[in-house]
């Protein structure tokens, strides 16, 4: 995929499959170590040993409208191509962890991309399910919790015109000051 924030839509979506309650996604930027680290918890169905043992075979899929399985195998290429590492933890019933780490300035680490647009698609096409989400560069980070949100929203929907405008901008406004115009 060319852009990290792509691998992350997909390996949430199948968080969203496992029918997890609550996926917590992670973005860090560690610009003394020079890396990138997503970590993409989830509390959904797990997976069975056999299952964890073939997920990063491209050949394997738990999808019966096709044969192939690509976005973890991608995943795991596109992180230790770089340098990096890439781990995937499961337990049946409990739920599934995934830690990839980019060499942030490597020259085959794809862009970051537009990790915005990707939370709030995860959050306004998934109400039902709670996410968290934290961004971090160095020292500053921010966080978006769809639990407190529905808290203080006392029953309005997430996707409701007024809140998708005020967690857009919100997710803007942050990940802005955080950047400070760099481009990860």
């Amino acid at each position: 995929m060319t852009e990290i924030s792509l691998n992350i839509l997909d390996i949430a979506q199948n968080s969203i499959k496992a029918e997890a309650k609550l996926v917590e996604l992670t973005v860090e930027v560690d610009t003394a170590k020079d890396t990138l680290t997503v970590l993409i918890n989830d509390d959904g169905r797990g997976m069975t040993p056999e299952q964890l043992e073939k997920v990063t075979d491209p050949f394997f899929t738990t999808r019966d409208t096709r044969s192939v399985g690509l976005g973890v195998p991608f995943f795991k290429d596109a992180a230790e191509s770089t340098g990096g590492r890439f781990e995937i933890l499961s337990e049946k019933s409990k739920g599934t962890w995934v830690t990839a780490v980019f060499g942030l300035a490597h020259i085959d680490r794809a862009p970051l991309g537009d990790m915005n647009a990707t939370v709030e698609m995860l959050v306004f096409y998934n109400t039902h399910i709670d996410f968290l989400y934290r961004y971090k560069v160095d020292e500053t980070e921010f966080s978006l919790d769809t639990r407190e949100i529905k808290e203080l929203l006392d029953g309005a929907p997430l996707d409701a015109p007024d809140v998708k405008a005020f967690i857009s901008e919100f997710l803007k406004e942050n990940s802005a000051e955080i950047n400070q115009n760099r481009i990860y």
